[in-house]
């Protein structure tokens, strides 16, 4: 039996990967170069999976790579924990043969960290205990960041820090964004990647001259993918697996998707599985794995319209029919919307948990694929 060729939820890797090849192309280049690169997008978007595809290829050129995860660093201790391990295993091991030399270099630390090898597998962890002064926590980080640009130029080797969701910085320490950018500027030989999801917060930090990232990195936005390439990627998905699709029924996929990557692949997975081996998709099978597509979403959804409240629900109602200029009086008289500044207060909150986004001055849109479908079929 033929496997589902689609593939959402996870990072898309190998031939789950779509197209680009423009973005690939310039990251790569970057990291190479010592660029300083900050990479924002919409959630579900494919930063990650970008830059993971590109990591795989910088490492056959000898670059070596740190990544790490802010999203998994609530405090202090724990962040530090995950930078020692990412530069244990990405840094030191590939330059260091030894275990010993590998390990030594996290011994000088202000804060002397546990170090724990697993007797299974002698995957090597690390343990910062709380309840240090703040002060020696801050320089134990201090000393942990300077590491990958340290080792990189004693052994003449290019490096790339990659820190995701980097906008939780701020909730780790009010001054760890001014603490992080001594360090890194001072480190040429690195190319620090910066991946956000949160808009707002990433455009605060680096292009607000009062904040110590302004206009420290390079700025690449991550759209959708364009149309016609990923036309052609479901075309040769579905044909890998014996079936093909009617370009209509193409047309009817990213029509409703509009190119976003996540939605994208989510809605052909739906659709695929509609479709007998050796039989042609149509857009009687999109609109039936449009059904099942929501069925499966039902409860998040569900979740989405109980969170928000009677102004936020009549928002969202507005925009399913569309992007529109919200704050017009005809628009609010309409949809019997509030005043313009409840109007405003709804589309923060609405915007800061992803379900619109902002097109351009006044004018909004559901962000969240498949939102609008939803409440068309089933908000009360």
């Amino acid at each position: 039996m033929d496997t589902n060729p689609f593939r959402f939820g996870a990072l898309a890797l190998d031939q789950a990967f779509t197209d680009r090849q423009r973005e690939l192309k310039q990251l790569r280049s970057d990291i190479v170069n010592g660029q300083d690169v900050v990479i924002v997008g919409r959630r579900r978007f494919g930063k990650s999976s970008l830059v993971l595809r590109v990591t795989q290829e910088v490492r056959a050129r000898r670059v070596l790579v740190a990544y790490c995860d802010l999203s998994t660093t609530p405090t202090k201790e724990r962040f530090a924990e995950k930078l020692a391990k990412t530069i244990h295993d990405d840094v030191a091991s590939p330059l260091f043969r030894a275990r010993e030399r590998a390990l030594a270099i996290f011994r000088g630390l202000r804060v002397t960290p546990r170090i724990t090898i697993d007797a299974q597998d002698g995957s090597v962890s690390f343990g910062f205990d709380v309840g240090h002064a703040p002060a020696d926590v801050d320089a134990t980080l201090e000393s942990l960041l300077a590491l990958p640009g340290r080792l990189g130029a004693e052994r003449k080797r290019k490096v790339a820090l990659v820190l995701d969701e980097f906008q939780e910085v701020t909730e780790i320490g009010r001054n760890y964004p001014r603490l992080m950018r001594a360090v890194f500027q001072t480190q040429p030989e690195v190319a620090h990647v910066y991946l956000g999801s949160k808009r707002h917060l990433m455009r605060r930090i680096f292009s607000d001259r009062n904040e110590p990232f302004w206009r420290s990195a390079k700025q690449m936005e991550l759209g959708p993918i364009p149309i016609d390439q990923f036309a052609d990627y479901i075309r040769s998905r579905f044909a890998a697996t014996d079936r093909s699709i009617a370009d209509d029924a193409v047309a009817g996929i990213l029509d409703l998707t509009g190119g976003h990557p996540y939605a994208t692949q989510q809605l052909s997975y739906f659709v695929w599985e509609e479709v007998a081996e050796g039989a042609v998709a149509g857009t009687g099978d999109v609109a039936r794995g449009l059904d099942r597509l929501l069925e499966s979403e039902h409860n998040h959804f569900s979740l989405v319209w109980e969170d928000s409240n009677r102004t936020e629900r009549l928002m969202l109602l507005a925009l399913a029919g569309g992007p529109a200029r919200v704050f017009s009086a005809d628009f609010r008289r309409a949809h019997r919307l509030p005043a313009a500044t409840n109007v405003q207060k709804a589309l923060t909150r609405l915007t800061s948990r992803e379900l619109v986004a902002r097109l351009s001055r006044g004018t909004y849109a559901i962000g969240e694929p498949f939102l609008g479908e939803w409440l068309a079929r089933f908000a009360e």
